[in-house]
């Protein structure tokens, strides 16, 4: 069943009065609701099974992860840009952060947006961003729509500013004997320590991004569907849902609450994670194509953080990573081919 997997706040302005309690006893006696609903649960585990027992396309998918690592290179640079874009977005747009929440302070989220840009004082911008939002969350609750914020740019003081970045340059002017920069540079030596702390927790960078991503997941399947039917029942309404694909509102709120909750809970624990990514990807892809009106801009942190997924996989702390070492271990016994 396809799925409308949009921050609603941003498409409707009502909600509809619907209790959740009354909205979930409805539909969970319908068998035209549960029925695709544990008809679609058990194709997912049949796929899952017939993975764990056949190992298809193994070729295809250890190409695929050789390519997508050329790539880590660029994991700062992707980060950057999709922080660094919605930031200046929003500082014009007049919201802060989100697109439910319209502040003025243009200044501060276009400076930040371009500073994360150019990748100059990229850790501590990517800091004062992050306090910024935390900040707004305890003051405005529906700052919960954006996030993914907390994960990318905890990602970002981890991992710096990279390459292409006036960071870089600027450290490489100051650490060339004679420059004249080298001289008055304040930063360089202060940053070098700094970036010496955190290298042993560089490899960290999937997991943040992964969790952050999870959470976000989470926190929009339940908040904007499973705990609030009404919103997202005004959601299938607005654009005629039920005339894309022929099913009851209901089945199209719980099943786009529950696949978002479940794919949160994948990227949460790092299973199929890849797949994980490349699924969010592709809901957020036909998300634009299904909501026309649904703000863009709100979306390209996801997409930054799923595409950061694809290049770098679960990291460490994974079920990926559990998987792969007991795979390893059984080819070595012979009891697996190599793919």
């Amino acid at each position: 069943m396809g799925t409308a997997r949009a921050h609603e706040e941003y498409v409707v302005d009502e909600e509809r009065d619907v209790a959740v309690s009354e909205f979930l006893a409805e539909s969970l006696r319908d068998p035209f609701v549960v029925g695709p609903l544990l008809a679609g649960a058990f194709a997912v585990g049949v796929a899952i099974a017939i993975y764990f027992l056949v190992h298809p396309l193994q070729r295809d998918l250890t190409a695929f992860r050789t390519a997508m690592r050329e790539y880590t290179p660029f994991v700062p640079w992707l980060l950057r840009i999709s922080f660094g874009i919605p930031l200046i977005g929003a500082g014009f747009g007049g919201y802060f952060v989100s697109p439910a929440l319209h502040v003025e302070l243009r200044l501060l989220q276009v400076a930040l947006g371009f500073l994360l840009l150019f990748g100059l004082a990229t850790r501590v911008v990517a800091l004062v961003t992050l306090a910024a939002y935390l900040v707004g969350l305890a003051l405005r609750p529906i700052l919960l729509l954006q996030l993914e914020y907390v994960g990318g740019m905890l990602a970002v003081v981890l991992i710096g500013s990279g390459q292409p970045s006036a960071d870089h340059v600027l450290q490489r002017v100051a650490g060339t004997s004679g420059t004249v920069y080298g001289r008055f540079d304040p930063v360089s030596d202060r940053a070098r320590a700094f970036q010496e702390r955190v290298r042993g927790y560089r490899p960290c960078v999937p997991t943040v991004v992964r969790i952050g991503l999870g959470c976000t997941f989470v926190s929009l399947g339940l908040g904007q569907k499973l705990l609030r039917p009404g919103i997202a029942l005004a959601v299938v309404g607005r654009y005629d849902l039920t005339a894309v694909v022929p099913v009851s509102p209901a089945l199209w709120v719980l099943g786009a609450g529950l696949a978002e909750v479940g794919l949160g809970l994948a990227l949460l624990v790092g299973f199929f994670t890849r797949a994980s990514a490349a699924t969010a990807i592709g809901v957020f892809a036909l998300t634009l194509f299904a909501l026309p009106d649904d703000p863009v801009l709100a979306h390209v942190g996801l997409f930054g953080l799923a595409s950061v997924l694809l290049i770098t996989g679960s990291g460490p702390y994974a079920v990926d990573r559990w998987l792969e070492t007991r795979w390893a271990d059984e080819r070595a016994d012979g009891v697996l081919e190599p793919a």
